[in-house]
């Protein structure tokens, strides 16, 4: 039996996003698998890559065959390198934590009002009118 490590979509139709599973080679793409060992999501910015190493290293070891695309992003990670004895690749990309907007009153505004709006409402002073010449008539 030949067992290949490949990626299984999900998400919807303009949204992807992928596990790395260990399955057979002749299943289908989104068929069964072995285990689930990693996650990609490459519409977020940056693409959101998790592998767990260890598993990779065990099922790289017994035979299986990465995929093109799987291949492509045990290089990124570092665990083909590792499991071929070559030098890691540069550390990959964290997505940064976004900083906390300052509160309004840390920027020193202050709670005080302005007052009513400036402009008046119309259609309030059409019924208005109408009201008051219909009063006056009766």
């Amino acid at each position: 039996m030949a067992v290949k490590i490949k990626l299984k979509r999900l998400g919807k139709i303009r949204s992807p996003h992928y596990r790395i599973v260990v399955a057979d080679s002749r299943t289908r793409r989104d068929g069964r698998a072995i285990e689930e060992i990693g996650k990609y999501h490459p519409t977020y910015n940056p693409s959101v890559i998790e592998v767990d190493a260890d598993r990779v290293a065990y099922w790289l070891g017994v035979g299986a065959q990465p995929t093109e695309p799987v291949l492509a992003i045990l290089k990124k990670t570092g665990d083909w390198q590792k499991f071929k004895g070559e030098p890691a690749p540069a550390p990959l990309l964290t997505q940064p934590e976004k900083a906390a907007r300052p509160s309004f009153e840390a920027i020193g505004g202050d709670d005080e009002g302005k007052g009513e709006a400036i402009t008046q409402k119309k259609k309030a002073e059409k019924k208005d009118e109408a009201a008051e010449s219909a009063s006056t008539e009766a």
